[in-house]
């Protein structure tokens, strides 16, 4: 989806489309631009003027996406706000209304669904789909169920996309963005020379900012000079696996399928601070918010269907660095207060000393709520007595 998150606000404000707007930096469930409502009018009424602008932002927060008018100016996503007010201090800045996404998201999915049901799901705005046996599917090189899919997705949602067609995943997931927005690219496997070795390195989907600056050492900047080195030597300087799998994806080389149905390894939520929270001074502060990750871990697990055994906690310092501890226990559960009581048990084992960026709660180790793995009875020994004892308890250190 282009721009998901930016557009799908763009539909509530038609009056900012053209103009550089961010997303991030929270969530709302009530947008409070709605103060701004003249009488008798509505949301598209607001005027422009009345809307945040990116310079007047104060926090940690990131972009969660940015309109296309705005990424001319470099801004994108993952990008810190701060930041990006010194790139584009005019654009508007409105946080995520999560609810409104998830409701865009169910929907155009289920729009491709009845067109090509062979459709993996990727998160909230990304699919892959596999049109080998759609009727009409390899017409026009596959170009005509692309348009298909393009139009159905707008007619629904008022949304655009931008679709890569290819042989395999991993050069359809490039192509998807070689002519955004609402674009479609067609690759077919004689244009690996022409069209994917001359990209830079960092575009192929696994090749991180560490690997890639290592690549740039190596004097390896685009796909076409990664191709070129050996095997064998790419195995010798990032190791057997990664180094295998980059000679494969270097020669598009890519037999992974379309995966209709897969089962989350866990579920997790966390929160970037706007200050620094010492867990002394800001005891009750970082109490609520530790409180408020563990019930939306529970509820994400109870619309999902899920529950789990193993409980962590992630902290990030002041300085960056990064502590996580989790715990098993005997039975699996969705309960927030369950988890809150195992959380608290894990920041019992980490130091608390120095100032927190970030918390956050992971839940793991998961089953299919009612499943015979997840109401098999526990065998309680003496250890798991202790443990059952302890997380009864109140355990938390704020």
């Amino acid at each position: 989806m282009d721009a998901f998150y930016a557009s799908v606000e763009l539909l509530r404000y038609p009056q900012l489309k053209g103009l550089p707007v961010v997303i991030g930096g929270g969530r709302r469930s009530v947008d409070e631009a709605i103060r701004h409502v003249p009488e008798g009018g509505t949301l598209a009424d607001i005027p422009v003027e009345a809307f945040p602008r990116l310079r007047d932002y104060v926090g940690r927060g990131v972009i969660t996406t940015a309109t296309y008018p705005a990424r001319q100016f470099g801004v994108g996503s993952a990008m810190g706000l701060m930041k990006a007010a010194k790139l584009c201090p005019q654009a508007i800045i409105l946080p995520v209304d999560f609810e409104e996404i998830r409701k865009y998201s169910r929907t155009f999915k289920q729009v491709i669904r009845e067109v090509a049901p062979l459709m993996e799901d990727r998160g909230v705005d990304e699919v892959y789909i596999d049109f080998t046996d759609v009727p009409g599917g390899q017409r026009d090189g596959g170009r005509s169920l692309a348009r298909l899919i393009q139009k159905a997705i707008l007619d629904a949602t008022g949304l655009t996309c931008s679709i890569g067609v290819a042989p395999n995943k991993l050069i359809a997931k490039m192509a998807s963005e070689f002519n955004k927005p609402n674009g479609i690219s067609v690759v077919y496997e004689d244009d690996l020379q022409t069209r994917i070795w001359p990209l830079p390195c960092r575009k192929v989907n696994g090749i991180g900012p560490k690997a890639d600056e290592k690549l740039k050492r190596f004097g390896i900047e685009t796909v076409g000079q990664l191709a070129a080195r050996e095997r064998d030597w790419l195995i010798q300087n990032f190791g057997k696996s990664t180094g295998a799998w980059m000679h494969e994806v270097a020669w598009g080389r890519d037999n992974r399928p379309v995966v209709t149905e897969s089962e989350p390894v866990s579920m997790s939520r966390e929160t970037t601070f706007d200050r620094d929270l010492h867990a002394v001074r800001d005891r009750a502060e970082l109490g609520a918010i530790f409180t408020h990750l563990c019930e939306k871990v529970a509820e994400d697990l109870q619309r999902k269907g899920y529950v789990g055994k193993t409980i962590g906690i992630k902290l990030r310092y002041d300085d960056f660095k990064i502590a996580t501890r989790d715990q098993t226990i005997e039975r699996h559960t969705a309960d927030g207060k369950t988890i809150r009581q195992v959380g608290g048990l894990c920041l019992k084992r980490v130091p608390l000393e120095r100032p927190l960026r970030l918390l956050g709660v992971r839940v793991g180790a998961l089953a299919k709520a009612g499943s015979p793995e997840a109401t098999a009875p526990a065998v309680v020994g003496p250890a798991s007595r202790a443990s059952a004892e302890a997380a009864s308890a109140t355990a938390s250190l704020f």
